[in-house]
């Protein structure tokens, strides 16, 4: 293995999905890393986005699959959606583990009943760098700590707000999170947002209008981390229900957006079921809104926004690879007077809240939503963290701590 490559979260389950499965996605946003990880696992390459790799499978797919060394990677099969049909008949013949690993930077067509690849082949999401992996770190999971009492100890030296908006800021792509500086970092992601719009959307929609999209993006940055009504989006941006929930599908299909679900009860009344919106990384959403680590100190609003849109992305990306498996949603009643900012559902239906705040100073009323949570439900409850700016880790009731953000990491 060469020693430049940074290991990511997952790289041991992809390797446990070959070796169970005939062919897997792994499917994530561009330029997150997917195809140099996917190499790794790979003895044959086809890149897609070349005419060179396409070439050998426009006469002939099925027949170009044959007699290569196994795994083949299909990298961005979405820019040739064919070869999942060869992909398909291929399987069917031959049914044994490893033969295909494919990468793309959308989910098109794989929620539809007709696409040749289901009950063929496994999708494994892929993200952004986390800091445990920009750093070189591999704690467990945060959730399977938590589950398990493990104390939650922050790192050393310890993180100040500005230290964890810059984390936020220059966000989890690899190229400007380990290789530019923070001006650097901030065109890049500038020019990712842009490209997004101009380039890379036009190849999933004949009838987009890269303007309008942009746009919406932009207000969708805006509103990362809240529960925006469908119209306050479409309105900012100019554009009407139908356009905006095209635009909707399509960034979501590319893993630029992404939600939780609103969790839900019979035991409790009066739950909101809006979904909770965000961008799929904290430095894309920075560089859409022009803020730089002066700006959003000097916003609080935005301050929250950001740093709960970074603490979201890093227990997102952990959640596929936790051996304890839970989902991730959030809990909001209908009026707004309490919400919890991730609940994560472990088997049986146990719970775990996490607050989210980008303060240094954290106070008994500040965990108030999670001990009503607690009171609620009882036993189901396991556990509260607040994940605070701060520095200490402090109990501060029942089942209930605060918890520095560097402990996602630590």
């Amino acid at each position: 293995m060469s020693s430049a490559y940074l290991p990511r979260l997952v790289d041991d389950l992809l390797a446990e999905y070959l070796a169970s499965f005939p062919a897997v996605m792994l499917v994530g946003p561009r330029a997150c890393g997917k195809t140099t990880t996917a190499a790794r696992h790979a003895a044959t390459v086809l890149r897609l986005d070349t005419r060179q790799g396409t070439d050998a499978l426009r006469a002939d797919p099925d027949a170009a699959l044959r007699h290569r060394a196994e795994p083949v990677l299909l990298d961005e099969w979405q820019e040739f959606p064919e070869v999942i049909g060869a992909v398909k008949r291929a399987v069917d013949a031959e049914r044994r583990p490893g033969r295909f690993l494919i990468t793309g930077s959308a989910r098109s067509n794989t929620d539809e009943l007709l696409w040749p690849g289901t009950g063929r082949i496994v999708m494994l999401p892929m993200y952004p760098l986390t800091v445990a992996e920009a750093t070189g770190v591999s704690p467990r999971p945060f959730i399977e700590r938590v589950a398990a009492g493990e104390p939650l100890v922050g790192a050393v030296p310890s993180p100040d707000v500005a230290d964890y908006v810059g984390l936020a800021v220059r966000g989890g792509f690899p190229e400007p999170a380990l290789e530019l500086d923070a001006t650097g970092a901030q065109r890049w992601l500038s020019s990712y947002a842009d490209q997004l719009a101009l380039r890379d959307a036009r190849s999933h929609s004949l009838r987009l209008d890269a303007s309008r999209l942009r746009r919406y993006l932009d207000a969708l940055a805006i509103n990362s981390a809240g529960t925006p009504q469908d119209k306050t989006l479409y309105e900012a941006a100019g554009i009407d229900r139908r356009t905006a929930h095209e635009y909707e599908r399509l960034l979501a299909d590319m893993v630029v957006t992404d939600h939780l679900s609103a969790w839900s009860t019979n035991r409790l009344k009066r739950l909101s079921r809006t979904p909770k919106r965000y961008l799929v990384d904290s430095g894309l959403m920075a560089a859409i809104l022009g803020a730089d680590v002066g700006d959003v100190l000097s916003d609080d609003n935005l301050l929250g926004a950001l740093i709960d849109t970074f603490v979201t992305a890093q227990l997102r990306t952990e959640a596929p690879m936790s051996a304890t498996r839970y989902r991730l949603s959030h809990l909001r009643d209908q009026n707004g007077r309490r919400e919890i900012d991730v609940i994560a559902e472990l088997p049986r239906g146990r719970l775990i809240g996490i607050e989210i705040k980008a303060a240094a100073g954290v106070r008994h009323s500040d965990a108030r939503h999670l001990m009503w949570l607690r009171d609620s439900i009882g036993a189901s409850f396991v556990a509260g963290v607040v994940l605070h700016t701060g520095h200490d880790t402090i109990e501060l009731d029942d089942r209930i701590v605060a918890a520095p953000i560097s402990a996602l990491w630590n």
